[in-house]
């Protein structure tokens, strides 16, 4: 019997022959799994719940309606024997109000083998639209006394139940936070696509965890890493948070795929994949013929960041802030590092210095080809303040020549232009900035 499974149960349990051990199990089945309706949940003190529900302990925990067996809302009371907790309080995933859920009933931790107390618990939201948005549905006692149940028009249950006589053109709002209050409200979010393999965890306001692959598709809709030469397979992740402005074009339903250009803000990590990203140094530049971005920066021409085939780590967002509140920021490479922008680039210290150094090779400023080298200003100084000093002495002897017409008035002239220069020689030289 275990061999063959529920449907084997389900199968016996309507066969007259059956024996008392399988009608046995069957009943069980249906004490230990059930499926309700989301009535409240406790998430803050503000709850109804809170204190019922165990307080900080009980976050998490829901009141439900049985949909085999409803009672209007209104009928629900606060007593333990309609609250479920979470199976898994690990991941915190809790269901919104008017949403389905199985519930379980398994041990409490009070039960004993004298007392065999049990307690409920709920698995994660059912997928009744299959949407990552939400997936709630009105309960058939909501609102009895509406025009609904007066008139010759069909309720949603009426007419899942095959009654198509009429229904209401009317749109049924559902209360997604519960009494507690809240904040969540129904938006349009479009569902990630997936492709053979890919494990993806969705929230419900548009940001995304893909661990996928390189797959292709005949599909109408493909992703854009596996062009190229990347074997099928190879892994990749995405962690992306909002959706581009074309996909918020795109009707609910449809289902789309990440774009690290237009995606607000997105992580990559890959393993083989091509990522057609547009880096922002390169947009000043005609897209055809256009120099590989960063080529001007360094001496080693880096790849095209489009063509890039190695493992990878791509970070795209309108702002990325690096912050540490205790130590360094350490960056390392083995190659190059380039740093560009199309307006300024900055470095500035507060307390310290700021160094700009090279081991063996030379640093260049202005250009990377740069051949002209800065003077020592301090040595420079020094060699140029004795030269003024013997201009000087030259110029206190020719004030005393005679034999030369014109001369001292020159002489003169010379020395009262001289004494600033040789007063301010030592003003000449940079506070900040030095070198070696």
């Amino acid at each position: 019997m275990l061999r063959q499974g529920l449907a084997y149960l389900n199968k016996s349990a309507n066969n007259a022959s059956d024996d008392s051990a399988t009608s046995s199990a069957i009943q069980k089945l249906q004490q230990q799994f059930q499926v309700g309706r989301v009535a409240d949940i406790s998430l803050n003190t503000n709850s109804k719940l809170f204190k019922d529900a165990g307080e900080w302990g009980g976050i998490g925990t829901i009141q439900f309606q049985l949909l085999d067996d409803p009672s209007p809302t209104s009928n629900l009371n606060k007593s333990i024997t309609n609250f479920a907790k979470p199976l898994y309080p690990q991941f915190q995933n809790y269901p919104l109000v008017n949403e389905v859920v199985i519930i379980l009933r398994l041990p409490s931790k009070y039960q004993t083998a004298a007392t065999g107390i049990e307690d409920y618990y709920y698995l994660n939201t059912v997928g009744i639209w299959n949407h990552p948005n939400n997936n709630g549905i009105p309960s058939e006692f909501e609102d009895p006394d509406t025009e609904l149940q007066s008139t010759q028009n069909k309720s949603i249950f009426e007419i899942f139940a095959g009654n198509t006589e009429k229904s209401t053109d009317e749109t049924v709002t559902l209360d997604f936070n519960g009494d507690s209050g809240g904040q969540f409200e129904e938006t349009k979010v479009n569902p990630i696509l997936s492709f053979a393999g890919d494990n993806i965890f969705e929230g419900r306001f548009g940001n995304s965890i893909r661990l996928g692959s390189t797959s292709t598709t005949d599909g109408e809709i493909k992703n854009n890493w596996s062009n190229g030469s990347a074997a099928y397979g190879n892994p990749i992740m995405i962690l992306k948070n909002g959706q581009s402005p074309d996909v918020v074009k795109l009707p609910g339903f449809i289902p789309y795929v990440e774009s690290i250009d237009f995606d607000p803000s997105s992580i990559y990590l890959t393993s083989t994949q091509q990522i057609p990203i547009e880096v922002a140094v390169s947009k000043k530049e005609a897209k055809e013929g256009a120099t590989v971005p960063f080529s001007d920066a360094i001496k080693e021409t880096p790849q095209d960041p489009r063509l890039y085939t190695g493992s990878q780590v791509i970070i795209n967002s309108d702002r990325i802030l690096f912050n540490t509140k205790e130590d360094n920021i350490l960056m390392s490479s083995q190659k190059s590092v380039a740093i560009e922008a199309i307006n300024d680039v900055g470095l500035k210290s507060q307390q310290g210095n700021t160094n700009v150094l090279s081991d063996t090779g030379i640093v260049a400023l202005g250009k990377i080809d740069a051949g002209q080298s800065l003077i020592l200003g301090d040595d420079f100084i020094e060699e140029f303040k004795k030269v003024l000093s013997n201009i000087s002495l030259v110029l206190k002897a020719l004030s005393k020549e005679t034999a030369t017409p014109g001369a001292a008035a020159a002489a003169a002239i010379a020395k009262a232009q001289l004494a600033p220069i040789e007063k301010a020689a030592d003003e000449l030289k940079s506070k900040f900035v030095k070198t070696k």
